[in-house]
């Protein structure tokens, strides 16, 4: 049987999803469900943290903890890398996840600072760099309207992007398609990447920089782009305000044993 704060949670999360509590509404004071009978304070309190987690509700200080006004937004997998979206037409990855939640958006949602700096550790080892060799970071901080929801900043070697749009400055995406299309103008044509995330308490910075509720964690993302040679041309890293995203995949189940079978 599930634990009693599990079935408290999901009873809770229907009826929100149900409308019987509604967006910007309030639920019951922990000392309230004590007393109906509801469970102990520290089994309310875990339900109320697992609610919180899944992106239902937000608590603070003074405020309790309120239904959360909007879904959290779709962050893509594959789907959001479509060349067709950024090389025929003007959907950058971020745009592509408001488009798919039906949310609205501005391109200056998003601003950005370029700086050539000497590449940190992960980014050199991505890159098969020197440490310290110098690179160009792109660092974008992306809002939904006046709330930020994610950072990210792109490295790249200066030879793949030096005098492209992409080390210019102006808030908002690299023009036109953005950075990809910048580097398929520029020869280098995304051909596969990967991605990588966990998940893990942000910094101070972090936390003050997203406006994160206390105690709200963040999901870092690291991804690698590669042309079809495997070549290097983007390592990015990710922190993404961690209720205020769904992670999304869709992808063809691949059947390596079949696969086998037609080379031999």
């Amino acid at each position: 049987m599930a634990p009693k704060w599990r079935e408290l949670a999901d009873r809770l999360a229907e009826q929100i999803r149900n409308g019987e509590y509604a967006p910007g509404a309030q639920l019951p004071q922990i000392r309230d469900l004590v007393e109906a009978g509801e469970g102990s304070k520290s089994t309310v309190h875990a339900a109320y943290k697992a609610l919180e987690a899944e992106g239902l509700v937000t608590s603070s200080r003074g405020h309790g903890t309120v239904v959360r006004e909007r879904a959290p937004l779709k962050r893509l997998g594959i789907a959001r890398y479509d060349k067709a979206k950024w090389r025929d037409g003007d959907e950058v990855a971020f745009i592509a996840d408001r488009v798919a939640s039906g949310r609205t958006y501005k391109r200056n949602e998003q601003t950005q600072t370029v700086s050539r700096v000497p590449a940190p550790a992960v980014v050199a080892q991505a890159h098969g760099l020197p440490e310290g060799a110098a690179v160009y970071a792109r660092e974008r901080v992306v809002k939904e309207g006046s709330q930020p929801t994610h950072t990210l900043t792109s490295y790249y070697r200066p030879e793949h992007v030096e005098g492209t749009r992409i080390v210019d400055p102006t808030p908002g995406p690299a023009g036109r398609g953005g950075g990809f299309r910048v580097l398929y103008d520029a020869g280098y044509e995304i051909d596969h990447m990967q991605e990588t995330l966990f998940a893990r308490i942000p910094t101070a910075d972090e936390a003050h920089l997203l406006q994160l509720a206390p105690g709200e964690w963040v999901v870092e993302l690291h991804r690698t782009t590669y042309t079809a040679d495997g070549t290097v041309v983007e390592f990015a890293i990710g922190v993404h305000a961690a209720t205020r995203f769904a992670w999304t995949y869709d992808f063809k189940v691949p059947d390596s044993a079949k696969a086998e079978g037609e080379n031999k």
